[in-house]
């Protein structure tokens, strides 16, 4: 059985070993998932002498069983939307847009937190390493994949510590590349597989994130 990550420093540190090709690439911009994924992706980043930044991402959850995604919205203005189960649910426009309100206001408010006034670079033409702290089913990593496809990077690679290898492998039809450090089988839980998996915090998110403006790459330029 492979050897759980210590935290998300250290899973962070294994990781960034396992995309070492991508080190000193001027092309290069890492972006992480909030709030689990900033750690590890910091770790990436110091690496790869890349830039940091985040993505966020949203749910639209089906009104009345918000469990249920039928889309999502992200950085930059992204939305995706399940149109097929749109359709089977006949969920009105109206709908949506008043799921979408809702959850914009979140994400501007988790952007302003983490990012301040800065926007989101440009990462068009860019690879970018889209890292979270694991995935399960991977459903929202894949979401976050349809919307920075919006931004026209010219390579999207996902990079996760953990995963379930046949999550692994049904991201491969999304990303350009999928890098999982570790895919144990059996899985059970993201959490099992680190020792210390406590809550990342907004203000850890924030900090990180004003650390690498200092020590990291500078990020492309923003988005005109």
């Amino acid at each position: 059985m492979p050897a759980r990550f210590r935290n998300r420093v250290d899973a962070g540190r294994r990781l960034a070993a396992a995309l070492s090709r991508y080190a000193g690439r001027a092309d290069v911009v890492v972006l992480a998932l909030p709030r689990g994924g900033v750690p590890i992706a910091f770790e990436v980043a110091r690496a790869l002498d890349a830039p940091l930044d985040v993505f966020v991402v949203r749910k639209l959850g089906v009104p009345g069983h918000e469990e249920l995604a039928m889309g999502a919205i992200a950085s930059g203005g992204a939305r995706v939307v399940d149109a097929g189960l749109v359709r089977e649910l006949r969920i009105t426009e109206r709908d949506i847009q008043g799921v979408a309100d809702a959850e914009q206001r979140e994400l501007e408010r988790r952007e302003r937190r983490y990012r301040g006034d800065r926007p989101l670079p440009d990462i068009a033409g860019r690879t970018a390493i889209v890292v979270d702290d694991g995935l399960a089913t991977g459903a929202s990593m894949r979401v976050a994949v349809a919307a920075l496809r919006q931004e026209h990077p010219a390579r999207i690679v996902v990079a996760v510590p953990i995963a379930p290898p046949e999550t692994c492998d049904a991201l491969r039809r999304d990303a350009d590349e999928v890098v999982c450090a570790l895919t144990p089988e059996p899985f059970y839980a993201v959490s099992l597989w680190y020792e210390d998996f406590s809550e990342t915090t907004d203000d850890e998110v924030h900090d990180l994130l004003e650390q690498a403006r200092h020590e990291l790459a500078p990020p492309p330029m923003p988005r005109r």
